[in-house]
């Protein structure tokens, strides 16, 4: 149940389009609780489904969570067997309810590097949901954006090479049609969970100009209401994007 006060705060007029959330802090919840690691995943997918539910409720038309990087497979095998029947039980689980609530499954990252079964239930998921026009819930899966933007420039010098691309073609739209995210807008706001402050390789391209908003909470408690606070914030700034004070007054 969201916060009635918190709700009277948030402009629908002024949402975000595009949120992406850093999800941090699984382990120390755990470990602060005495219990193994793989309890703080297990507790984060109730984190995802309230977030989930919390960005449809609202409207926001896309939302990206950063559920296993590039750099996690280098964790104890013990924990990536974890992650990966955490993973196959969420979308099994979590299929249904997307269809029901209009939602369209997608992901972003190396999904050629997870296992078969994985892989698998990834695309009848996103197959099954692929006429949703809802929300856009993307998972970031073995995704690293210095990855992505390699893996970007090696696609265009090939289309150079092969006559398909002039480099005098070569722009920043151009560039992002390259990169995982083509046909995603650039998240609005980024927020990261489990009071660390950096970006962890996650979508540098795209969030040249996303509103940054780091909390405290582990992401095992962040709620729906750790949502709308995040919101709340996000709708007292003033993007620019270059521009001054003045020249925003005057659009």
């Amino acid at each position: 149940m969201l916060d009635p006060d918190l709700l009277m705060k948030i402009d629908k007029g002024k949402l975000p389009r595009h949120i992406a959330i850093v999800m941090d802090g699984n382990g120390r919840w755990a470990q602060r609780r005495h219990l193994p690691r793989n309890a703080g995943h297990r507790a984060g997918v109730m984190a995802v489904d309230d977030v989930v539910t919390t960005g449809r409720k609202l409207g926001i038309s896309c939302l990206t969570l950063y559920a296993l990087s590039t750099e996690n497979w280098s964790r104890p095998q013990p924990e990536i067997r974890a992650l990966m029947m955490i993973l196959r039980i969420y979308l099994r689980k979590e299929l249904k309810r997307m269809v029901r609530e209009n939602i369209r499954f997608n992901t972003i990252g190396r999904v050629e590097d997870l296992p078969e079964t994985i892989q698998s239930l990834l695309r009848e998921t996103k197959r099954e949901t692929q006429n949703n026009d809802g929300m856009i819930f993307t998972l970031a899966l073995s995704y690293g954006s210095r990855v992505e933007i390699v893996e970007a420039v090696k696609r265009i010098a090939r289309a150079v090479q092969n006559s398909e691309l002039e480099p005098e073609e070569i722009n920043p739209a151009t560039f992002s049609n390259y990169l995982y995210t083509a046909g995603l807008p650039d998240p609005d706001l980024l927020i990261r969970t489990g009071g660390e402050v950096r970006l962890s390789n996650f979508l540098l391209w795209q969030t040249s100009y996303a509103e940054l908003y780091f909390t405290e909470v582990l992401w095992p408690d962040f709620r729906g209401d750790d949502l709308l606070r995040s919101i709340i914030e996000y709708q007292q700034r003033e993007r620019r994007f270059g521009l001054t004070h003045e020249q925003i007054l005057l659009r």
